[in-house]
């Protein structure tokens, strides 16, 4: 992933992204019904390996499956690439866990840039103290037997609601998760830095009292006067 754009990233959030995103017609971007597990972390920002769990066959699917090597859970932790984000489509269902603590450790052992899971994880409280980005939709169950069966890796999944390919762009803030169409990246992470650095001013100025007519959107030319003004005197 180009490092600049990266940054530029960490910076902005995942409701501005959407609306640079809603401009150029894609308007269901942002995974529904996850949340950060420990919010006052940065923001988390990679390209998706994706993980697919299907409904669980308990003839195909009995706890020796993880003695294989190649079980798709394990060989997602492992192969999952150092900056990525390991996405999991778990069927928006979350009474059985799609990955619990060791996994998480092991991904943060390996750079991984975080998790994101449209069911649950198990030991949150656990996952909420470690130095990665892991968003659910809440605490599950210990175990997915019973629910869940890993079927494939690195494949195009849907996950709350949203079509994430591997290598689209993945970014997590304090209030979600968007995902971003990897050809667009760099322009959409260039126009959401220059839209965060504009409402930044704006809400300095509605701090100190200013009316919002004519200052968003700046319709009127001493807005755009000031809010130059205001960039340059504080490098941004």
């Amino acid at each position: 992933m180009n490092p600049q754009t990266r940054a530029l990233l960490m910076q902005v959030s995942a409701a501005t992204l959407c609306t640079v995103l809603f401009k150029r017609g894609l308007r269901n971007q942002f995974i529904q019904g996850v949340h950060p597990l420990n919010p006052a972390r940065p923001n988390m920002v990679g390209p998706a390996f994706t993980l697919r769990y299907m409904p669980a066959r308990e003839d195909l699917n009995p706890i020796s499956v993880f003695n294989d090597h190649g079980h798709p859970q394990r060989q997602a932790v492992e192969r999952c690439p150092e900056g990525a984000v390991l996405v999991m489509d778990s069927r928006k269902d979350a009474r059985a866990a799609s990955a619990g603590g060791i996994l998480m450790c092991r991904l943060m052992q390996r750079g991984v840039a975080g998790a994101v899971t449209d069911g649950g994880f198990r030991d949150s409280p656990d996952i909420a103290r470690l130095d990665f980005c892991a968003y659910h939709q809440r605490p599950s169950a210990p175990t997915n037997l019973t629910l869940h069966q890993a079927i494939d890796i690195d494949v195009p999944i849907g996950c709350g609601d949203v079509a994430v390919w591997p290598g689209d762009i993945v970014v997590g803030d304090a209030e979600g998760v968007v995902v971003i169409p990897a050809a667009s990246a760099e322009e959409v992470a260039r126009e959401a830095h220059e839209m965060t650095v504009f409402e930044d001013f704006v809400q300095e100025q509605v701090l100190a009292g200013r009316s919002i007519l004519g200052l968003y959107p700046p319709t009127e030319e001493r807005s755009r006067t000031d809010f130059a003004a205001w960039r340059q005197a504080r490098g941004r």
